[in-house]
């Protein structure tokens, strides 16, 4: 019976780097990786297929995954303690509480 966990090859989270032939012609046109991808991607002239991959290529350089920009439950309660009362008669009260304390 074969082990259910252990070492896999290419199983990390970590982002990987463009592919090579990428940075090969970014160099020869003495631009970036990514400015490279942009620009091909937005070149209409080229292969559509070609422009699916560099877009795919480009996206993690250029938009952030939605599950980094949520804020978990303690983070919004935190933040909703720090606002509380404000633009409320109730600031006062609590202004002085917070440097009585």
């Amino acid at each position: 019976m074969a082990k259910a966990g252990g070492y896999r090859p290419g199983a990390s989270r970590i982002a990987k780097a463009p592919p090579h032939d990428i940075v090969i012609d970014a160099a020869a046109k003495q631009m970036q990786p990514l400015e490279y991808m942009l620009a091909v991607m937005n070149d209409r002239t080229a292969d559509s297929n070609r422009r699916d991959r560099m877009a795919i290529a480009a996206a993690p350089y250029c938009h952030g995954r939605v599950s980094d920009q949520l804020i978990g439950k303690r983070r919004q309660e935190a933040k909703a303690a720090k606002t509380a009362g404000v633009g409320t008669p109730w600031i006062a009260d609590l202004e002085t509480e917070i440097h009585a304390n």
